[in-house]
C-alpha cells in the first residue's frame, strides 16, 4: 500500500489506479484476500460453536455502541455516513485477530468468546458493508447480495457432497500425484463464477470472495490447497491489489482537508473503544482491544467507495487511517492479551484454531 501511496495519485503518479488491465487484476486479488479472509473464519470449530452465545451478545453490544457512535461522528463530519461508520467501528477482522491468538497459544473461555465475538462482527460487518456504503441502491445490493449467498451456498452442498462421497479425497490424491493442483483451480473457477455473479448484480466481488471462503471453511480447507493460495495471493495478486489501492487513495487530500484526518483518528480509536467497553461483560481490556482489530472491512469500504466515487476528497484516506489506529494497538495490545488468557502447551492446538484438513 505504501508502494502505491508513493508511485499513485499521491505521490509520483506514475501508476495510475484507472488503467483498465491495472484495476482488473486489483479486483482479482481484492476477491483472493477476501476468500482468504472468509477461510480464517472458525466456522467448524466445536468449542468456538458452544461459545457462539457470548460471542453474539458482545458483538450485537458493540454493534449497538459503534451506531451511537457513528450517528455522532457523521453529525460532526458532516458526511452523511452513520451507518458506515458504525460498521467500520463494529467490525474486526478474524485474519489478524486468529493469527495472534494461534501464535501465542492462547485458550481459554475469554479466548472462546472472543473469537465467536470476532467470527460473527467479522461476517455481518462485510454482508451488512454493500447495504450501508450507499443506501439508495441497499435494495439492488441487498438482491445482490442474497444471489451471491445462494450460490455459495449452492457450492458448499457440492463440496460437501464430494467430501462425504469420497471424491474430494480421489481428486487431492491425483492432484498431487501429477501435480495439477486441481483444488486450487477449481476454487479460482468457483470464486470467478461468484464474482461474476456478483458484478451482474452490482455488488462488490468482496461479498464473493468471503462467501466462497465461509463455504470452503465450513467444509474444511486442506493445507495443501492454503499453501498455494498463500502463494497466489501473497505472491502477487494481494500485493498487487494493494499497490492498486495505495495508487487510488490521494493522501495530499487529508493536507487539504485536515479535518478527516481527525475523521481518521476517531474511527480509529471509537472502534478500541466500542470493543474495550465489553470489560463491563467480562472480556479483558487486552482481548478487548485485540477485537477491535480491522482491515478487511476498511480496505473494501475504501475500495467500493472509491470506485463509486461515494466519498468527499480525503474521507477514504481517513478510513484507511482509522484501520491503521486499530491495527497500531492491536500490536501494543497483543502482549497484555497473552497474560490474561490461558496459554496451552506448545505443539497443541490452540482453541479458536479453524481446523483444517490434512493434505
Amino acid at each position: 500500500m505504501l508502494a502505491g501511496v508513493v508511485f499513485g495519485a499521491t505521490g509520483f503518479r506514475v501508476l495510475d489506479a484507472t488503467e483498465p488491465t491495472f484495476a482488473f487484476l486489483a479486483d482479482i486479488g481484492f476477491a483472493i484476500v477476501m476468500f482468504v479472509a472468509g477461510t480464517h473464519v472458525p466456522v467448524r470449530d466445536p468449542a468456538v460453536r458452544a461459545a457462539l452465545g457470548a460471542g453474539a451478545i458482545r458483538a450485537a453490544a458493540v454493534g449497538v455502541i459503534a451506531a451511537i457512535l457513528g450517528t455522532a461522528l457523521s453529525a460532526a463530519f458532516d458526511t452523511g455516513h452513520a451507518a458506515l461508520y458504525a460498521v467500520l467501528m463494529a467490525s474486526s477482522s478474524t485474519a489478524v485477530v486468529l493469527p495472534i491468538i494461534n501464535s501465542n497459544h492462547l485458550t481459554g473461555k475469554p479466548v472462546l468468546a472472543l473469537t465467536a465475538q470476532v467470527a460473527i462482527a467479522d461476517t455481518v460487518c462485510v454482508v451488512a458493508l454493500p447495504l450501508v456504503i450507499d443506501p439508495p441502491t441497499a435494495g439492488r445490493a441487498a438482491l445482490g447480495a442474497l444471489a451471491v449467498g445462494g450460490a455459495a451456498f449452492v457450492l458448499y452442498l457440492i463440496l460437501r457432497w464430494s467430501e462425504n462421497s469420497g471424491l474430494r479425497d480421489r481428486i487431492e490424491q491425483f492432484s498431487e500425484e501429477r501435480e495439477f493442483a486441481l483444488q486450487l483451480r477449481i476454487s479460482l473457477v468457483a470464486l470467478f463464477l461468484l464474482a461474476a455473479i456478483a458484478t451482474t448484480m452490482h455488488v462488490s466481488v468482496m461479498l464473493a470472495g468471503f462467501a466462497l471462503g465461509l463455504a470452503v471453511s465450513s467444509v474444511g480447507e486442506p493445507r495443501r490447497m492454503a499453501a498455494q493460495l498463500f502463494a497466489l495471493g501473497e505472491g502477487f495478486l494481494a500485493p498487487l491489489f494493494f499497490v492498486w489501492l495505495g495508487a487510488r487513495v490521494n493522501l495530499r487530500d487529508l493536507v487539504e482537508h485536515p479535518s478527516f484526518i481527525l475523521l481518521g483518528l476517531a474511527l480509529g480509536f471509537g472502534a478500541i473503544g466500542a470493543h474495550v467497553a465489553m470489560r463491563f461483560a467480562g472480556l479483558p481490556i487486552p482481548l478487548g482491544v485485540l477485537a477491535a482489530a480491522q482491515i478487511g472491512v476498511p480496505v473494501a469500504a475504501v475500495t467500493v467507495g472509491e470506485q463509486m466515487h461515494l466519498f468527499a476528497a480525503g474521507e477514504g484516506a481517513a478510513l484507511i487511517l482509522g484501520a491503521l489506529v486499530t491495527i497500531g494497538g492491536v500490536a501494543v495490545a497483543a502482549g497484555p492479551a497473552a497474560s490474561s488468557a490461558t496459554i496451552a502447551p506448545p505443539g497443541s492446538a490452540s482453541s479458536g484454531a479453524p481446523p483444517a484438513r490434512p493434505s
